[in-house]
């Protein structure tokens, strides 16, 4: 059963991985040119799996900002992981230690939540180390690559770079959503909040990270109460 669960994160993960590579490579590029060594550049990526996090971060690096500054940001913009662990926490299966746990929890990505809340049923922690085994070298080598490469690549690659993260994720979101109307329902009703905040003039001032915690928390509980789950005893099995 682990080692099923493993195989299918590894093949989930690819994908995931292949688009962190490209975007991280922009991050490598970044934070060189901004002062930081190769290998400091990596141990972030390598520590953090927060692509806003980290580009948020580098910018109060290089402007000298203090920890405090650095602390406050990451909370903010990284709020979203406390959503997503506890409710990623519900779908494992029953009895998962806790040392699984923070390990599954250290490694929730946007895009690994994504396909791990997809998945039938309960979820194996080996499911989301099999997709971590590949996002995580994923941003990191492509982070390294970034930092190595310096000014090679031009400008409008670095700008198709940046877009591919995007594509990545709806690739993550399209296929459950046709399949599932519930699925469908809450990432139309996310995209009609999150342009709210982009489009109405009151709420432009929002920072990205409360969006993100507005949007979640108002649309999951909306559709927990339209579309409620109803569980089943074989989701509790290992």
């Amino acid at each position: 059963m682990n080692r099923e669960s493993f195989r299918r994160g590894l093949k989930d993960g690819v994908p995931i991985g292949l688009g962190y590579f490209a975007v991280s490579i922009a991050f490598g590029m970044m934070a060189v040119s901004g002062g930081l060594t190769v290998w400091q550049a990596m141990l972030i990526s390598l520590t953090n799996l927060t692509s806003a996090g980290q580009f948020a971060g580098l910018g109060i690096i290089v402007g000298g900002g203090t920890y405090w500054e650095i602390a406050l940001t990451q909370l903010v913009i990284n709020l979203r992981y406390f959503l997503m662990s506890f409710s990623l926490s519900q779908k494992l299966v029953r009895d998962v230690p806790w040392v699984h746990r923070y390990f599954v929890a250290f490694g929730v990505t946007d895009e690994i939540f994504g396909v791990s809340a997809g998945q039938e049923g309960r979820v194996s922690p080996w499911y989301n180390y099999g997709a971590m085994c590949v996002a995580i070298p994923g941003w990191t080598l492509g982070t390294l690559v970034g930092a190595v490469s310096g000014g090679i690549l031009p400008d409008f690659i670095m700008s198709a770079l940046g877009v591919a993260i995007y594509g990545m994720f709806l690739a993550v979101v399209i296929p459950p959503a046709k399949k599932n109307r519930a699925v469908l329902g809450v990432v139309v009703c996310a995209m009609a909040v999150s342009a709210l905040f982009a489009w109405v003039p009151a709420l432009k001032h929002v920072s990205s990270g409360f969006v993100i915690i507005i949007t979640t928390v108002l649309v999951a509980g909306a559709a927990s109460l339209i579309w409620p789950v109803e569980e089943k005893e074989d989701d509790y099995e290992r």
